[in-house]
């Protein structure tokens, strides 16, 4: 079965004029336009294709990489503002629609919003929604603490960021844990500090408690390296100096250099820590 608004991977059927026409084994069609068609093709060879509805609403294949795919989330800009809604600019010929009931905000032409991409089961349509929470559940949220996970930044908050994590759940990262710089709709990974009993999610951005010494020391030993064996930070430099100079907090910092010192990898000096 074709799926529309995913990659499918399909066998050459034909080549013909305008086109490959593509199959999937149920016996259904789709045509890859010729300037799609990669040059190394072969008749009843595979290709990997994305499928969606054409300008004349039918199912047409390409090779071109959406920026967001089916029950994904991505931050788009407005190419326009029309009299059905707001098209988004997701990397195809064919804008995502945002209809105006899906709007969150109202949308302007030139700004960036986060946008859910789905199949409207009434249109048959691939739709584009900045009402996120409809989406977004932490009903049976199983993933347990200090998990590493895939986040996007979606929405800043009085109390920190806003989070999607792998594209299913809601979470927040405090802004006491936020340590480098960050922006709505940065993609990276993440590390789940707790799950409140209401369901809430807090996120870190780097490990916790134990596991995080072995890597935060190991990204210090390299900064060292990278500066000749020295960094003008040591246990008494402020959590504002080492947020600067490293992205981490002081709890982490001190943490790190600890283990660095134990393994006879650092000293540590009125003026900063060296390599030994």
């Amino acid at each position: 079965m074709i799926e529309l608004g995913n990659y499918n991977t399909l066998k050459v059927l034909r080549s013909t004029s305008i086109g490959l026409f593509l199959g999937d084994e149920e016996g259904t069609e789709v045509l890859l336009p010729n300037k799609y068609v990669p040059d190394d093709f072969e008749i009843d060879g595979d290709l990997e294709v994305f499928c969606y509805l054409d300008n004349g609403e039918r199912p047409i294949a390409t090779t071109l990489k959406p920026f967001v795919k089916r029950n994904g989330f991505a931050f788009l800009k407005v190419v326009e503002v029309g009299a059905y809604g707001a098209f988004m600019d997701w990397g195809l010929e064919k804008h995502l629609l945002v209809p105006f009931r899906e709007q969150g905000v109202e949308m302007e032409q030139g700004k960036k919003y986060v946008v859910h991409c789905y199949l409207d089961e009434k249109t048959f349509r691939l739709t584009g929604s900045s009402r996120l929470n409809k989406f977004l559940s932490n009903e049976g949220f199983a993933l347990e603490v200090n998990s590493e996970v895939e986040i996007m930044i979606s929405r800043k908050t009085p109390l920190g960021r806003e989070v999607i994590i792998e594209d299913k759940y809601k979470g927040l990262i405090f802004e006491s844990d936020i340590f480098k710089p960050i922006a709505i709709g940065d993609r990276m990974k993440g590390y789940i500090k707790a799950v409140r009993p209401d369901n809430k999610v807090d996120i870190s951005l780097q490990q916790i408690g134990a596991k995080m010494l072995e890597p935060t020391a190991k990204f210090i030993f390299e900064k060292l390296q990278e500066n000749n064996g020295f960094l003008a930070l040591h246990d008494k430099s402020t959590p504002e100096e080492i947020k600067d100079t490293l992205h981490l907090s002081k709890k982490a910092f001190k943490k790190a250099i600890g283990t660095l010192y134990k393994e006879r990898k650092i000293t540590i000096a009125d003026d900063g820590i060296y390599l030994l």
